[in-house]
């Protein structure tokens, strides 16, 4: 294979022109408005965040370079701005007035220094910053079980990664298709070192990045990189019950990007034994197994009939499943047992009988659900489709329960030319 794209120019032509002075007044509104924000930093943190920001401000008099102090105030428009949505410890004391006051002054640049768009001077900002960003997250990538911790941690604070992090993250959302493209060189390798910190919230960062990235850079562009970030996601499904989420979502869809075109490839059987295995261990998580049923379809649908090959632990967690408490499991389960059924046609499996009988005792049990209508017609539309899948094992199965009263009405709903089909 030959060498990845070379990254970016590096030269950041026009942030360079941007006026001192334009800077000075953008930076006065927002430390004005940051000066009274309350903040109160967790226990035991070593550092103020707010402090942090607020030494990215430009004073009147100059202190360091022209260009240094542009890309730090850019910088910490950023991390303002990327607190919009999110709960993250370290940043969920900004206030939206806040953010959008550093939006408006990122804004405000872009127009005065004539960037075609937003994301031109988003790009150019990126090709400057990265790699730092990158570096400051790096420093504290450390076991945080090592007796070098503590150590490592007092050198460079976590909560300089986790501001970095943030920087990041908002930095790369800010540009999409096609643009973002050209810039996987810098982005991927700073994806990479978010996802193999140890901090949630650093991670968590990553994740979102590497979402975005899977949505707006093309499968060729990923493929610099994709055995990389398969290996992180599979490293990371057991990282944090609170990340579970973000990781089957950044898995399924890097997943389905990267080895769509081949569904037995060994990435397909690692991920997904690694989220059944830790499916297996939790069945009862309703969290857990939500996140997981709303999101692995697409990763179902690229593998195909490969599915077979992990029927065996597949349908023992979906029959513990059909028994759960809410209706909102159940109904997902029966979707994704239809789209197996759909995409593998199965006509042999010793799961067969037994979810014929699941099925039956399903719809038999659920007439005092809120969501009973929704669930038995989910029934019967599996049903049918698992006749047409095995006409024999459907007649004998239904002739040992045909004559059930508490099934007249599912009886009914069965044409005899779908039970009578050959």
């Amino acid at each position: 294979m030959s060498s990845p794209p070379p990254s970016p120019e590096m030269s950041p032509r026009k942030l360079l022109s941007i006026p001192r002075h334009l800077i000075l007044r953008l930076a006065d509104q927002i430390r004005e408005t940051l000066a009274r924000t309350s903040y109160a930093p967790p226990a035991g943190s070593p550092v103020s965040v707010k402090s942090l920001l607020e030494s990215l401000l430009p004073l009147a008099e100059v202190s360091k370079p022209i260009i240094r102090e542009i890309i730090d105030f850019c910088l910490c428009c950023a991390a303002l701005a990327s607190a919009v949505g999110v709960e993250s410890p370290s940043v969920y004391w900004i206030p939206k007035e806040l953010s959008s006051l550093a939006r408006s002054a990122l804004w405000e640049i872009s127009a005065a220094e004539s960037f075609a768009a937003e994301h031109e001077m988003v790009a150019e900002l990126m090709s400057e910053v990265l790699p730092e960003l990158k570096a400051a997250v790096k420093q504290t990538i450390v076991d945080p079980d090592d007796e070098m911790f503590i150590n490592a941690s007092s050198r460079a604070p976590v909560a300089s990664a986790i501001v970095a992090a943030h920087q990041f993250r908002w930095l790369v959302t800010q540009v999409v298709y096609p643009h973002l493209g050209n810039m996987c060189a810098l982005v991927m390798p700073c994806a990479l070192t978010t996802m193999d910190h140890w901090s949630p919230e650093v991670k968590e960062q990553g994740m979102i990045t590497l979402i975005h990235l899977g949505k707006n850079v093309n499968a060729a562009e990923l493929g610099w990189y994709e055995e990389a970030f398969l290996d992180v996601c599979c490293r990371n499904i057991a990282a944090s019950d609170d990340l579970w989420s973000r990781t089957v979502e950044v898995s399924t869809l890097l997943l389905t990007c990267t080895q769509r075109k081949n569904p037995r490839s060994t990435w397909f059987e690692l991920i997904l034994s690694e989220m059944l295995g830790h499916l297996e261990r939790q069945p009862f998580n309703q969290n857990r197994r939500v996140a997981w049923l709303q999101l692995i379809g697409p990763v179902f649908n690229a593998m195909g009939l490969v599915l077979l090959m992990h029927f065996h632990r597949i349908f023992p967690l979906f029959f513990q499943w059909l028994h759960s408490d809410d209706d909102e499991t159940i109904l997902l389960v029966l979707e994704r047992i239809h789209e197996i059924l759909k995409l593998t046609w199965v006509r042999k499996s010793p799961q067969l009988d037994r979810l014929f009988d699941m099925l039956i005792l399903l719809y038999k049990e659920v007439g005092m659900r809120r969501s009973r209508d929704s669930i038995r017609n989910s029934i019967l539309e599996t049903l049918i489709l698992l006749q047409k899948c095995n006409v024999s094992l459907f007649k004998t199965s239904w002739s040992k329960l045909k004559d059930d009263p508490c099934l007249d009405m599912l009886v009914s709903l069965l044409s005899s030319e779908v039970l009578e089909a050959h």
